[in-house]
């Protein structure tokens, strides 16, 4: 189970990866503004396109009239010379530029209403562009931030569960141990490497503190004979007190006490 939550917690962190790298904020209003931009150069070339061909169509009309103004002067010559089949098919001609540049006014109308459409749309895009990449710095800022934030806080809450403090408290108690078992190392080391239960350097120091201890015993036996008078006196002139049974029985118990 430890192995497959520590898979787990690994194949998460990678997925999480991936997302974070795909829905990137920063990459995003990149792209964003990239993509507002190339359709701004789209928009301006189509401008250009429409505007060349209503150029071509305003030099097109000027030659249609043009042309109406010189076949009627020469109608008004047939006439003045007395041909008036000839003045007649010259208004004809006349007629006939006059429909072909009314029909390229009428274009020249109609493109301009889409012009004035397509420029206002244009200066829009071109001012959503500015603001956008106005904005993009701030918001760049603020997303880092709340990502950093975001991270503090994760660490600080310990979000990942109940099995990664297992894995932590697990290495604490293992280091714990380890600083024990140096510590041990360090003491038998100190000593000699006797002090271990059983062995024969614990023995002989156990037979050392039981005579010490007998020892000590004795010394103090010594004391109440001394206190008592058992000892010989340093003067012909000093007697020996009298026994006293209390105290007889309180020696008696002192010497089974001490093991004599």
């Amino acid at each position: 189970m430890n192995l497959f939550d520590r898979f787990t917690r690994v194949a998460k962190a990678n997925i999480n990866n991936v997302l974070k790298n795909l829905e990137d904020p920063e990459k995003i209003m990149n792209q964003a503004v990239e993509d507002m931009q190339n359709d701004l150069v789209k928009v301006r070339q189509s401008y250009a396109e429409i505007m060349a061909t209503q150029k071509r169509l305003a030099k097109k009309k000027e030659q249609c009239d043009a042309m109406a103004a010189d076949w009627y002067q020469r109608a008004q010559l047939a006439m003045q010379k007395g041909n008036e089949e000839l003045a007649r098919e010259a208004l004809s001609r006349r007629q006939a530029q006059q429909d072909e540049a009314a029909d390229l006014q009428s274009q020249m109308d109609t493109q301009t209403e889409s012009i004035d459409k397509l420029y206002e749309g244009m200066q829009m895009l071109e001012k959503r562009i500015l603001e956008s990449k106005a904005k993009k710095d701030q918001m760049v800022a603020r997303a880092r931030t709340a990502q950093s934030t975001q991270k503090v806080n994760d660490m600080l809450g310990g979000i990942t569960g109940k099995t990664s403090m297992d894995a932590f408290n697990r290495m604490e108690e293992k280091v714990n141990a380890l600083e024990a078992q140096a510590e041990i190392s360090a003491e038998m080391g100190s000593t000699g490497g006797n002090m271990l239960p059983g062995s024969e350097g614990s023995s002989v120091e156990a037979q050392f503190k039981a005579l010490e201890a007998s020892n000590s015993v004795d010394d103090e036996l010594a004391k109440l004979k001394g206190l008592l008078g058992d000892g010989s006196s340093s003067s012909d002139e000093t007697k020996k007190p009298s026994s006293d049974p209390g105290i007889d029985d309180e020696l008696e118990k002192l010497k089974k006490d001490a093991g004599l």
